[in-house]
């Protein structure tokens, strides 16, 4: 595993904490640490890692609230690690968004085969960088540069446009809500703050759409909050 690859661990348990952290360290992960949900969710939008290591008995937030909040944010593995052994709670942990749930006590290095296992999936599955919308072709490029490209053309985004059509783009066809779009680009402490995103949809659309006025991919779910069609819809018999 690359040493870049950066772990968050969320864990109340100071000597645990210290003793995976430590030992990740070891194995040349990049380790951030939480002791809180509130923690977690702040470094996660801060820090963007890869994979979260994830307690369920935290004290305020639990883990399972964590992750669902955190879903609404990150594409990174979460993997469950706890004392909690019922198969409910397993269930409702992977249904939550975790990609693993592991049961402690348990050996070091079933954890970490584990979860680079799930990192590889992850990255397996992740989006194409190409999408052909109505014949448009419409490609992400490096995020560093923030350039999209629409029928071979080059256009400059602003860092949230890009987040938010990238985000947009891997849910394709999908529809997510206002405070989960806000929630990934801006973050959690922007939850509710839908003028701020109706701003950025519309700077997108102008500069995306072939008519913004109406548009074909970037679309508004009254009530619901946007999705991006990759083929028209179609407008329906009267």
């Amino acid at each position: 595993m690359p040493g870049r690859t950066q772990v968050l661990v969320v864990d109340d348990d100071i000597r645990i904490l210290d003793l995976l952290a430590m030992s990740l360290r070891r194995d040349k992960f990049d380790v951030l640490t939480a002791t809180t949900g509130e923690q977690a969710l702040k470094l996660a939008y801060k820090e963007h890692p890869d994979a979260i290591i994830l307690d369920i008995m935290l004290p305020g937030m639990d883990g399972f609230e964590v992750c669902r909040r955190l879903r609404e944010m990150t594409e990174a593995v979460i993997v469950f690690v706890t004392a909690k052994d019922e198969t409910e709670d397993v269930v409702r942990g992977l249904r939550m968004g975790g990609d693993d749930y592991i049961i402690k006590p348990y050996a070091y290095q079933e954890l970490v085969t584990r979860l680079t296992s799930s990192l590889r999936r992850r990255t397996a599955g992740s989006l194409p960088p190409v999408l052909k919308p109505s014949g448009d072709v419409l490609m992400l490029t490096d995020p560093s540069r923030r350039l999209v490209f629409m029928n071979g053309q080059a256009i400059q985004l602003t860092p949230k446009e890009f987040e938010v059509l990238k985000y947009l783009l891997k849910n394709s066809g999908k529809v997510l809500s206002s405070d989960a779009i806000l929630s990934f680009a801006w973050g959690p402490e922007y939850i509710g703050e839908s003028r701020l995103l109706k701003q950025c949809i519309y700077r997108l659309r102008t500069k995306l759409e072939p008519d913004p006025s109406s548009p074909i991919h970037i679309l508004t779910v009254r009530g619901s909050g946007y999705v991006f069609e990759p083929e028209p819809q179609p407008i329906p018999a009267h």
